[in-house]
């Protein structure tokens, strides 16, 4: 049964972090309750609803943005206590606004992440976990990648205190006072955690996480290990992508006594699931809606009218509003077929319409003063406005590309990119911004140029990017909203040599290997700075061990690398000898840049290129046919066109001509994709010769040949030709 849901307004505040906004407990189910939602801005207010109108309780300011929000009270007690965090402080106020608690914790990071159990106190910043019990410090760890959440199970049930951390290195730590008892790993990087049903599940050791590619699972979590329970794909969308968690929650949306699950995610869609089969499986969606911007929050409560349920959610533009399941059509009544609209709705309706007109005779007056400013003897000068961008630039592993995300506080005129790299601008189903494309010249360093205009009120732009392998440099983007006057943001981002690698926790040493060793007189911060300038998704800080291991997967063609490095030694194995070439070209030139003098020796072996063209064999081998299927159904249609009956058609024509729409869009989703297997597998054969000191570049025209009839021919004559 699907869930009618209606979004109601409620009002706007300023730019929200992530988890900012909570529901004051009530004594009595089903009565309306207070909500407290903190802004960037550093408000803190606490409002509820009363005939439609907002009735704040309490505000309050603070210098420094809001970073997270959350409820405290004492163990076993209701949670009514709202506890906010600043910078590297902690503020508690009572629910009528009198603030009891003041505590600086001297970190030397901002807190982002924080959870309150009892009188104990867990905040962490980007690398740092700090424990305060009563506001002494008990307890500190420096995690190996950025903490994305933190939370705790459930002291009443579990007996004590269990911390656990959401890193960015695709581990869940489970802490025990200031050590790791043990980490989960996960399949991709958390970014948000919440205790099953709200409290763990019956025995409290039950927890939900969100991933960044839009992931959601359940583990429970034992006294050395862990239990994975389900993982679910999630999602609504149509594009085989969905947004990160930001946020989840669990409430009781339909009344049968089973709470569902609550999701906010980054690409704004806010979900409804049902655990239909319980605990056992993975949730099933029940409803779906696009906010067209982040969700920061999700909370299941009545704030509206009393008896309806709904889901109060905030975006990252600051609006606040509720999801309920309260009828809209209540306020409606129909007399002789003629629909009458209540008193209620009426009189609020007047007031929105005076509130607009006062509005607009500000802004006006505003304007009026600004042109009389401008036109005097001594005109005013104009202040650049200031304004914020949420963006992120995030690997998927599910079709090799990058999404780039920009969401700005306010609408988006347009969007210019700009690259030094050659790159692959891919179709993204939400995106409704026009693209057009201006002429380079590559010799100059310049690949692409692409201006994105947007619709009128959009304040979120994704764009899908494919990069290439050994070619490295700089993207960037410059974001021009719809202001006066007009100004301009430029963001960068880094393109890496092996921007196509994905971190895993798992090493198969079954696989024939390339070896690159390099020794000298570095150190290993100097080392680790080099790998992270080929590599994505390491953490810039310097590992706190004497040697550091991380190993990666090709998104795109599923080899292994494994790097293992310390002080003078770094050895890098790979069944790619294609990535074994860029690391050591990429580091040898780093090398030569800071005058560090390297000792370099490679070990190649015949087995992994056979192996690797076995790898891209199927791969090849579709999208070959993809190509050869599209360029026949025009052809098809023609003759579709002109014989009313088509059975006499093969049945390869029949399905050809029967998927004509699937396919096209298929082939349009990966419009480079042959010339990109053409690329690795043509990069392929070059750098197998040149470990040797052969240059093959002239036998590549014949190479080629052979990949363009492929169709007809085996991989071993790809094989043969290799070993020839």
């Amino acid at each position: 049964m699907e869930l009618s849901l209606t979004r109601v307004d409620y009002l706007q505040v300023g730019l929200t972090s992530p988890r900012c906004l909570r529901v004051l407990p009530s004594s009595t189910p089903k009565t309306q309750q207070k909500v407290v939602v903190g802004d960037q801005d550093g408000t803190v207010q606490l409002f509820s609803m009363k005939r439609g109108e907002v009735q704040n309780s309490f505000t309050t300011t603070s210098p420094k943005a809001i970073t997270r929000l959350e409820l405290g009270g004492a163990l076993g007690t209701v949670k009514d206590k709202v506890f906010v965090s600043s910078g590297n402080e902690v503020r508690g106020y009572t629910k009528k606004g009198k603030q009891f608690l003041g505590f600086d914790t001297n970190l030397t990071e901002e807190i982002k992440s924080m959870y309150i159990s009892g009188s104990d106190l867990l905040v962490c910043g980007d690398y740092v976990y700090n424990h305060y019990h009563d506001c002494q410090d008990s307890n500190y760890f420096l995690a190996a990648d950025r903490i994305n959440d933190i939370i705790s199970l459930p002291a009443e049930k579990m007996k004590s205190l269990v911390p656990v951390l959401a890193c960015e290195d695709r581990l869940l730590r489970v802490m025990k006072d200031s050590e790791v008892l043990y980490s989960v790993e996960l399949p991709a990087p958390p970014t948000s955690l919440q205790l099953f049903y709200n409290d763990g599940g019956e025995n409290g050791d039950q927890l939900l996480y969100g991933t960044s590619d839009g992931k959601i699972g359940l583990v429970q979590l034992g006294r050395g290990s862990a239990v994975h329970r389900w993982v679910s794909e999630g999602g609504s969308g149509t594009s085989g992508r969905v947004g990160g968690v930001t946020c989840m929650d669990h409430h009781d949306l339909t009344g049968d006594g089973v709470r569902e699950l609550v999701v906010g995610r980054e690409d704004g869609q806010l979900e409804v699931l049902a655990y239909e089969d319980g605990e056992e499986a993975p949730p099933t969606l029940r409803f779906s809606m696009s906010c067209s911007e982040s969700v920061t929050a999700v909370q299941g409560a009545v704030v509206g009218n009393t008896g309806y349920d709904e889901v109060v959610a905030s975006t990252y533009t600051g609006w606040v509003f509720g999801v309920t399941s309260e009828p809209m059509d209540r306020h409606l009544s129909s007399e002789s077929g003629v629909v009458q609209i209540s008193q209620d709705s009426k009189q609020k309706i007047q007031r929105l319409r005076d509130e607009i007109d006062d509005l607009q005779q500000r802004v006006l007056k505003e304007r009026d003063q600004y042109q009389a400013a401008t036109q005097s003897t001594f005109p005013g000068i104009s202040a650049v406005p200031f304004f914020s961008v949420n963006d992120k630039m995030s690997l998927s592993r599910n079709d090799a590309s990058y999404l780039l995300s920009l969401e700005v506080q306010t609408a988006i005129d347009n969007v210019l990119l700009q690259s030094d790299v050659p790159i692959d601008l891919l179709d993204v189903e939400k995106n409704s911004a026009v693209v057009s494309y201006s002429t380079c010249d590559p010799e100059s360093g310049n690949f692409l140029l692409a201006t994105y205009r947007c619709q009128a009120n959009t304040t979120r732009l994704e764009v899908r990017i494919r990069t290439i392998e050994g070619q490295y440099g700089t993207l960037q983007a410059y974001i021009t909203p719809r202001l006066q006057p007009k100004c301009c943001q430029v963001r960068q981002y880094k393109i890496k040599p092996l921007s196509l690698h994905s971190r895993v926790h798992s090493f198969d040493s079954t696989r024939p290997y390339n070896t690159l060793v390099l020794r000298g007189q570095f150190t290993l911060p100097e080392i680790h700075a080099w790998v992270v300038f080929c590599l994505p998704e390491l953490p810039e800080r310097t590992p706190a061990t004497t040697q550091a291991e991380f190993t990666f997967i090709s998104t795109f063609l599923d080899t292994q690398l494994h790097c293992v490095y310390s002080a003078g030694e770094a050895i890098f194995k790979s069944d790619n000898i294609s990535t074994i070439s860029i690391l050591k070209d990429v580091l040898t030139k780093e090398a030569t840049r800071k005058k560090v003098r390297l000792d370099i020796s490679c070990e190649v072996s015949e087995d992994s290129v056979v192996h690797a063209l076995h790898l891209l064999h199927p791969r090849l081998e579709a999208q070959l046919m993809l190509a050869k299927q599209v360029s026949l159904i025009e052809a098809l249609r023609e003759l579709g066109c002109h014989e009313a009956d088509t059975s006499f058609l093969s049945p390869e024509y029949q399905h050809i001509l029967d998927n004509a729409d699937s396919l096209q869009a298929q082939y349009r989703k990966q419009p480079c994709h042959l010339e990109r297997l053409y690329g690795m597998i043509t990069d392929l054969y070059i750098d197998k010769f040149k470990f040797k000191g052969v240059n093959v570049k002239s036998q590549v025209p014949h190479l080629l040949e052979i990949l363009d009839n492929y169709g007809s021919l085996s991989i071993q004559h790809l094989v043969n030709f290799f070993q020839a």
